[in-house]
């Protein structure tokens, strides 16, 4: 998919607009895991360094009510930005008005500013008119009013149509402004688009995660690409009582057992499953555990892949090419049931010569936890995004990026 790119563009003297992911933890006015702040710099670093003036937008959290708006504002998020680029960033309290027009018009080049978060238009006089996140059009025109070009960097809500991704990308467009990608949607392009669609083979996916419904798109689409696809996770025994296996207190979807017998019948053995289980008699990371094969005894709950599971899946992965990964092998939140999970995690990272990406929350944190990030790839920004991206689906926040 070949798409503008901010290194495209001429930003000298240029109000550069960009739509970064800055929904970050935020408590007590103190920004927690900075990491989606730390993968927006290298963009905001180019447009500066070549005489743009950096505005930035962002939503954070969810704003249903006025009450919603103090603990959900970005002037926390504008004084790490601060820190972390050892750069002063101009916080303007309001997303439209004379506030917001006179400081974008009084920037010099090289100045960054980060406007109020977005989702502040969702409610508007107490009124929750989803302005921003139901992409209202005229804001998306009064947000590109203020700049000359535009810069999407945020992944993580590539899947959304929203004022601040789409909105403006399409005002742009209509007044023959430039829309470009930054360099860290330039990235999820190359990697996932990449892995799924043109992938060195071996080509396996690992998908894990609670619910088989979550991912149906993903592994109908991965079926007719991957060499093999890898289940882990509380979908696990949806699968197994599709093949008719006992499954105690496993997590299931009932209503997704047919559908998980003819994703079986179409892989064949494409699909590789778990043979053995951690179980426990309840949901608690202190309760007794026992690992069995197979069936899972009734009065126990399966809650992570067993040894024997782990050793298969590194057999299957260790001559691999091209691995995508999405989603935990159990309960990663409770220690005693994120060994898996971190097995998985650790092997990736030992990989040689292969092409290995990552994405969703609990498989992120795996890798991070490790240390084995830098080893891998890619470690994809967005895990919604991510997932409808493996879907082989349309990221409305990519496709109103301008092509080559």
């Amino acid at each position: 998919m070949a798409k503008t790119v901010v290194s495209d563009l001429d930003l000298n003297g240029k109000k550069v607009l960009m739509r970064v992911d800055f929904n970050v933890p935020v408590k007590d006015g103190v920004v927690g895991d900075t990491s989606r702040i730390v993968g927006a710099i290298p963009t905001i670093k180019y447009v500066i360094e070549h005489g743009g003036k950096a505005v930035l937008f962002s939503h954070l959290g969810r704003i249903k009510s006025e009450d919603d708006k103090e603990a959900l504002s970005l002037r926390p998020v504008a004084e790490k930005l601060s820190e972390l680029i050892n750069k002063p960033v101009t916080f303007v309290p309001e997303t439209e008005g004379k506030k917001l027009e006179d400081a974008v018009n009084n920037m010099n080049d090289g100045d960054i500013v980060l406007v109020q978060n977005t989702r502040y238009e969702d409610v508007v006089d107490g009124e929750n008119v989803k302005r921003e996140s139901k992409n209202d059009p005229k804001l998306g025109q009064y947000w590109a009013s203020l700049g000359d070009c535009f810069v999407n960097d945020a992944f993580g809500t590539a899947h959304r149509e929203h004022a601040s991704n789409v909105g403006i990308a399409r005002a742009m467009e209509a007044n023959n402004k430039p829309v470009a990608a930054g360099f860290l949607i330039e990235k999820e392009i190359k990697f996932i688009g990449g892995a799924v669609n043109d992938p060195k083979r071996p080509f396996v996916a690992i998908l894990g995660g609670a619910k088989v419904s979550d991912k149906i798109g993903v592994i109908d689409n991965l079926l007719g690409k991957a060499d093999k696809i890898i289940i882990g996770g509380g979908m696990t025994y949806t699968f197994y009582a599709a093949k008719g296996y006992s499954i105690g207190n496993s997590l299931v979807e009932k209503d997704k057992i047919d559908t998980a017998k003819e994703i079986l019948q179409k892989g064949g053995d494409k699909i590789v499953l778990p043979i053995d289980s951690v179980v426990a008699p309840e949901f608690k990371n202190d309760a007794p555990t026992e690992i069995v094969t197979d069936n899972i005894p009734d009065g126990q709950m399966a809650l992570d892949i067993g040894p024997k599971s782990i050793k298969l899946f590194e057999d299957v992965l260790r001559d691999a090419k091209t691995v995508v990964w999405n989603g935990p092998m159990g309960v990663f939140e409770m220690s005693n049931f994120s060994k898996g999970t971190l097995a998985i995690g650790k092997f990736l990272g030992e990989l040689k010569d292969a092409t290995t990406v990552v994405g969703g929350g609990d498989s992120t944190a795996a890798v991070n936890q490790l240390g084995v990030a830098d080893k891998l790839s890619h470690v994809s920004t967005g895990g919604g995004a991510s997932l409808e991206y493996m879907e082989g689906k349309t990221l409305p926040g990519i496709a109103a990026i301008t092509d080559k």
